[in-house]
């Protein structure tokens, strides 16, 4: 599985192990199986936190209505992330470890996965995000227990640069939040663009952005492409106040930004044209239609595909497994994604598994294979396009698949 340090993971081990002492933790669970959601309720992803969460009820309840896992109904546990501004993270996944989870789906951001991941696969419990995208997690030092449904930003970088090039760009400006994410995603566009671009790094904490913009200005772009969270509502003020506005200069999203609500005080039609790039398949009307049966105030589907396939998987690899605990989840979940019989739900696997049929998930955020370090080795890109500032569709054309590409 993943590289990893021996020694942090046993120093690790035995912390998890006084706390767990007495509450039988992840590392060693039997029984029904517990996931906990670590998604954001709160703080600068917040408009995640729904979809997410109605993938990961849905799956729940698909799973329970096919029986269970090993006969028995599985438990979510619910959990706010907060955003790396806050120490929510910490405090959600203590307490999911002390009520004995075997596995964490999420965190949605790469920065908080980041400020919990030691913890996590210290005490032997499965951390497996549906959002975080850093290629940072592929050679991190996680014991083989951290998972991601979503692909490394290698391949979304790549789709980026080649999009602004594709549409006539020759002078790009790539403005994105100084973290993980942020760093990592411009990297992978700036090397894929075929043309000049020009890098601005700034804080998403900062008061308001009109140095960062006028460096943008400076540049003269003929595109620009904007790597954040809910302070790209800011930017694009100053933006519009430099002149440098989307109605002036062509402009890009990724999927930390590509929001149908933050934007909607801009300017009437100031998004429209406004393209963003947003990893997995498009979420079709029957799933739309499920989704919303559990949260009908729902109108984002952003990484509710890739939420609902990574409790599936979850689920699948204890059922293959024969047990709960983290360990044999982990052992087990590269096997039911990939070189088996292929099965789309939940109960058609499982039940191939009881004839003791070797199993290939795939889901309904399309193929998932996983390679040996936990990350997709398969993914799909979805363009979209702003009709408003409050609504965005999908360019059916525009989505691309493929093998994504090896980071550094």
């Amino acid at each position: 599985m993943q590289k990893f340090n021996k020694a942090a993971i046993v120093v690790a081990t035995a912390v998890a192990g006084l706390v767990l002492a007495g509450c039988g933790g992840g590392g060693t669970a039997s029984g029904p199986l517990k996931i906990g959601s670590l998604l954001p309720e709160t703080g600068s992803l917040a408009f995640l936190g729904p979809p997410e969460f109605a993938g990961v009820d849905l799956a729940v309840a698909d799973i329970n209505a096919a029986g269970g896992v090993l006969g028995e109904n599985i438990e979510h546990i619910r959990g706010d992330s907060g955003d790396t501004s806050t120490d929510i993270a910490q405090q959600t996944t203590d307490s999911h470890i002390s009520a004995g989870v075997s596995a964490i789906v999420g965190a949605a951001s790469s920065g908080v996965s980041f400020t919990v991941i030691d913890k996590i696969a210290g005490a032997g419990i499965v951390h497996f995000s549906p959002a975080n995208t850093s290629p940072d997690f592929t050679n991190y030092a996680d014991d083989g227990y951290y998972f991601r449904s979503a692909p490394s930003d290698t391949f979304q970088g790549a789709v980026l640069g080649q999009l602004m090039a594709k549409e006539g760009a020759k002078n790009a400006v790539i403005l994105n939040l100084d973290d993980a994410y942020g760093n990592g995603l411009a990297k992978y566009a700036m090397a894929a663009f075929t043309g000049t671009s020009t890098n601005i790094v700034y804080n998403p904490q900062a008061a308001e952005f009109s140095a960062d913009v006028a460096k943008a200005k400076a540049a003269k772009p003929d595109a620009i492409a904007i790597i954040g969270f809910d302070e790209t509502a800011k930017i694009f003020t100053e933006l519009i106040k430099q002149g440098i506005g989307p109605n002036k200069v062509k402009t890009y999203l990724v999927d930390g930004n590509l929001s149908s609500g933050a934007y909607k005080d801009l300017p009437a039609g100031i998004m429209k044209g406004v393209k963003g790039t947003l990893p997995g398949v498009l979420a079709d009307g029957e799933l739309q239609k499920r989704l919303l049966s559990v949260d009908p105030a729902l109108t984002d589907y952003s990484y509710a595909a890739e939420s609902y396939d990574a409790v599936v998987l979850i689920a699948l690899a204890a059922e293959q497994g024969g047990a709960t605990d983290g360990k044999t989840i982990r052992d087990n979940l590269v096997s039911v994604s990939k070189g088996g019989t292929k099965c789309t739900t939940f109960a058609d696997c499982k039940a191939l598994i009881a004839e003791g049929t070797d199993i290939d998930y795939d889901g309904v955020s399309g193929p998932i294979e996983f390679a040996d370090n936990g990350d997709p080795s398969y993914a799909t890109m979805g363009v979209y396009v702003y009709e408003a500032n409050d609504k965005y569709v999908a360019l059916p054309a525009e989505f691309i698949s493929g093998d994504v590409p090896a980071g550094e």
